[in-house]
């Protein structure tokens, strides 16, 4: 049940991408006529299974680093594809009714009325079904490679006026591996480095699966250059892997401090804050159990939660900012008549950008790198940079996608 509830996602993708075979498999097409058509349905709806399959922690972890992400990314890109593919033919049917209404011809398609209309029904034809391969193909060779710093002003309850404008640069999901090499860490690091902040976070999921190279990623975190060093908390993926421990006393002999259930007092600019930190808070169980014994009272109190769902729990607690990752973003997101469909929406109210509620905040960074099938699209991934301020005149304070 455990494995079920932590893959949704993929889930809920593969279900509708096999009902989506099954319906060509029984409908009046050309694969559905020909032995050899079944037979490629049989295999496609098979790689989709194939992928959620290897979401397993227990079965991904026997095959090759680059076979899984073959076998893995391959499935779940059929499985976006097969649906996209599958809504183009409703499009497409939808665009003739329409043209066949338009032109009172019920078999426009097939005898146009003329070359003119028929060209113009094969061009918005053609466009339908290229434009989710464009958009998958933009996705993953280009804006998921588009790392970009993003800056924001975070106005803090009861924060110091001397503490005004202290930077914090926020490293969060890498997700280092197949689809994030060393040489694309040395380009982050080197995008950290320029923000010349105060603090490094880094708030989890490092790798994906068992067999990633996290000591490679640490080593590149290490290099990170920040005035009070790097501190941080772990993600679901560090949990998966069974590397929890690893990386909190790895990260501790090359200076980053991970913070597990544990607080850290900082001094800056001759004032403190308290910094708390939690290990991955799963859905479903109780969010932040005990952590209000790590608030310092009198002190401004900052929460380190991978999962950003804790926020309402943080709040109530007496945590005036929480910072999270996770999400992001969504991966993918596309905007219509200024709403935004991201299936992150389905998971989580707190998709990306920063949440104000009773004078409280959580801010969502868009993270770095995948899962699933590597691509990012209207959610490219980021290098947060958190301005910390005394005043609440900051615009923005609406969460984004």
């Amino acid at each position: 049940m455990l494995f079920l509830r932590n893959h949704l996602a993929a889930e809920f993708l593969v279900a509708l991408s096999l009902a989506v075979h099954y319906r060509w498999w029984r409908g009046p097409n050309a694969l559905s006529r020909r032995k050899w058509g079944r037979i490629l349905l049989v295999m496609l709806a098979g790689l989709a299974t194939l992928a959620f399959v290897l979401e397993s922690q227990t079965i991904n972890s026997r095959l090759p680093i680059r076979l899984f992400a073959v076998l893995h990314t391959s499935g779940l890109a059929w499985a976006l594809i097969s649906l996209t593919i599958y809504i183009a033919q409703t499009a497409d049917g939808v665009l003739v009714w329409i043209f066949s209404r338009f032109h009172r011809k019920a078999a426009v398609a097939d005898h146009p009325e003329s070359p003119g209309r028929r060209k113009v029904l094969q061009a918005v034809r053609g466009a339908i079904y290229a434009a989710p391969v464009v958009a998958l193909g933009y996705g993953t060779f280009i804006e998921r490679g588009d790392y970009h710093v993003n800056e924001i002003s975070i106005p803090v309850a009861g924060l110091h006026p001397d503490l005004e404008g202290l930077r914090i640069v926020q490293i969060t999901d890498i997700h280092m591996g197949a689809f994030l090499s060393e040489r694309d860490m040395e380009r982050i690091v080197g995008m950290a480095n320029d923000t010349r902040a105060d603090l490094a976070l880094m708030t989890g999921d490092l790798i994906t699966r068992t067999g990633d190279p996290v000591e490679v990623c640490l080593k590149q975190l290490a290099r990170v250059k920040a005035d009070a060093g790097m501190i941080g908390c772990l993600g679901n993926h560090e949990i998966y892997a069974g590397i929890e421990d690893y990386v909190e006393q790895r990260g501790a002999r090359l200076g980053i401090d991970f913070l597990r259930s544990r607080n850290r007092v900082m001094e800056f600019r001759g004032h403190k804050l308290n910094f708390a930190g939690v290990d991955y808070q799963r859905r479903g169980s109780p969010y932040l159990v005990g952590t209000e014994r790590l608030i310092v009272p009198g002190m401004t109190n900052i929460l380190l939660s991978h999962n950003p769902d804790v926020f309402p729990v943080a709040a109530r607690q007496g945590f005036p900012l929480t910072i999270s990752g996770h999400t992001h973003g969504g991966q993918i997101t596309v905007e219509y008549l200024e709403q935004f469909v991201n299936p992150a929406r389905f998971v989580t109210p707190y998709v990306s950008g920063l949440y104000a509620e009773g004078g409280k905040r959580v801010y969502v960074s868009r993270g770095l790198g995948t899962v699933g099938v590597p691509t990012r699209i209207g959610a490219p991934p980021e290098l947060s940079v958190i301005r910390l301020t005394a005043s609440s005149k900051v615009p923005g304070l609406e969460g984004s996608v």
